[in-house]
Parts: structure tokens; C-alpha cells; sequence
């Protein structure tokens, strides 16, 4: 093997931070703008946040071209299962799905750190969250990338889910209103800005509720 390709790598770390917050009747996922490798910005305006189905988002960070392949397998399947079925994929089969999709390459993993949101049969707000080979977990709340060990102990802080060991079982969801929900997104991704060089530009929020989708977007840091 020539020298200059001993360290060849067919990853990357785009880098970015994505949140979600599952609360009683609604769900929040959130995900910065900046697409970058290495001390390069490749773009300010990047969209890390895909519908997959009318009440399913998933928010990823990683490398982008893995995310774009799993996107397309995972869209693809859904038009398969809605072709079967006559309907769409609830949010708690799309995450297994997801899981599924993700362990089938565990030899050779597409290096995309996830998180669902979205709404279950009941209308509850429900986030699942992953590692790069389909483990996951029903949670109240999640972030994912570059960003994560600064957001994490932060939401830990401020919403402190219960223990799913503790019996009886009780709902992973949050206690904050809709409207305190995004204040907090707001203020995790502002924090993270300042210390994270990979996150930054712009957040991009999207509210899931019984009235349907919302999109917000706030400025951030653009150093």
C-alpha cells in the first residue's frame, strides 16, 4: 500500500448537535445549520433534520453522506410499508425500523448519530435515541453530535427524566409546557455555540403537535 494512503479513512465528522424534548401532547426537535470537516465551514445553511413520515422526524449528526443513504433506505422502506399497509408507519415502528436498518450494518456502520421525535398512537410525544449501531431507547429528552456532552448535563439539570428501572414504569416525557420546551432548545443550543466550534450558524426547530408541524429558526454564532 502507497504511504500517502496508510491513514485513508472512508469517514468523516461533519460535525452539528441535534436535540429533541418529548412532552404530554406535543415534541420538539431540534438541530443546528453548520456543516463542517476539520477547521473548514462547508456550509452555514444545512437542513440536518428529515421527515420520514407525517408525525416522524429524525434530527442526525455525523457524516452526512452516511446520513443521506440511511434517509433514503429508511424512505424508501416507509413507501413499501405504506404500499402494504394503506398507511403511514407509526412513530414507534419507524424507531425500530431505524433500529433494525442500523444493526443490518453493524460490520460496516453508516457513522450517523440519531434521534427521533415525533408523536405516538396516543399523541403523546415520544424521542428515541441511538448509537451509530441501533441500540436505542424510548427517552424524554435526547441530544446527539458535537455538542452533546455540553447539552446533556444541562437538560439532565433542568428536566432530570425518571429512571426507567424505578417500578412502576412512568412516562419519559417532560413537564414543560410547548412554549418552555423551545425556550429551553433555544438556550441549550446558544450555550453549546459558545464552547462547540462544530455547532453554530442557525437552529432549526420543529414543533410537532395534535395542530399539525411548525417550523421556527433562530440565529446563532457564526465564528
Amino acid at each position: 500500500m502507497p504511504k500517502e494512503h496508510a491513514n485513508w479513512s472512508p469517514y468523516d465528522n461533519n460535525g452539528g448537535t441535534c436535540v429533541a424534548i418529548a412532552g404530554a401532547d406535543y415534541c420538539v426537535i431540534a438541530a443546528d445549520t453548520r456543516l463542517s470537516t476539520g477547521y473548514s465551514i462547508l456550509t452555514r445553511e444545512y437542513s440536518k433534520i428529515c421527515k420520514l413520515a407525517d408525525k416522524s422526524f429524525m434530527a442526525s449528526s455525523g457524516f452526512q453522506a452516511d446520513v443521506k443513504a440511511l434517509q433514503k433506505v429508511l424512505s424508501s422502506r416507509h413507501l413499501i410499508y405504506q404500499h402494504q399497509h394503506n398507511k403511514q408507519m407509526s412513530c414507534p415502528a419507524m424507531a425500530q425500523l431505524l433500529s433494525n436498518t442500523l444493526y443490518y450494518k453493524r460490520f460496516f456502520p453508516y457513522y450517523a448519530f440519531n434521534v427521533l421525535g415525533g408523536l405516538d398512537s396516543e399523541g403523546k410525544g415520544c424521542v428515541f435515541t441511538y448509537d451509530a449501531v441501533g441500540s436505542y431507547e424510548r427517552v424524554g429528552y435526547s441530544a446527539q453530535g458535537s455538542g452533546a456532552t455540553l447539552i446533556t448535563p444541562f437538560l439532565d439539570n433542568q428536566l432530570k427524566s425518571p429512571s426507567p428501572l424505578l417500578l412502576p414504569a412512568k412516562d419519559a416525557v417532560t413537564p414543560l409546557s410547548e412554549a418552555e420546551a423551545i425556550d429551553l432548545v433555544k438556550t441549550c443550543f446558544s450555550s453549546a455555540t459558545e464552547r462547540d466550534i462544530y455547532t453554530g450558524d442557525s437552529v432549526e426547530i420543529i414543533i410537532l403537535n395534535a395542530k399539525g408541524v411548525r417550523h421556527e429558526s433562530e440565529p446563532l454564532r457564526k465564528d
